[in-house]
C-alpha cells in the first residue's frame, strides 16, 4: 500500500531549520508510531540513526516527530519537530 504525503511549505522550511530532511519526514509517516495529537491532527513519531554533529555537540539519534492531517487520502505534513539524543561518551 502506498502512502501519499505532501509537506507544507511552512513545515519544509522549519523542518530544515530544525535538522530533518525531506526523506525522514517521509518514513517517519509512513513506518513510524502513530499518535492521536490535538485539532484532529495525527502524530507520527520515529527514531533515525544520526550518529553526526548537531550545533556543536554529537548525538548517536535522532527522533523525528511529524503532526500532520489527512486529506482526500493523503497526508499533509504540518509541523516537524526534531530532538537529538544518545550524546557519546567523551
Amino acid at each position: 500500500m502506498s502512502v501519499s504525503v505532501e509537506i507544507a511549505p511552512h513545515a519544509r522550511e522549519s523542518a530544515q531549520e530544525r535538522g530533518a530532511t525531506e526523506v525522514e519526514i517521509v518514513e517517519t509517516v509512513v513506518s513510524g508510531e502513530s499518535f492521536p495529537a490535538k485539532f484532529g491532527r495525527v502524530g507520527f513519531r520515529r527514531n533515525h540513526p544520526f550518529n553526526s554533529h548537531w550545533r556543536g555537540q554529537f548525538y548517536t539519534t535522532k527522533q523525528i516527530e511529524v503532526f500532520a492531517v489527512e486529506e482526500h487520502g493523503r497526508w499533509i505534513v504540518v509541523t516537524v519537530l526534531v530532538k537529538f539524543f544518545g550524546k557519546a561518551a567523551p
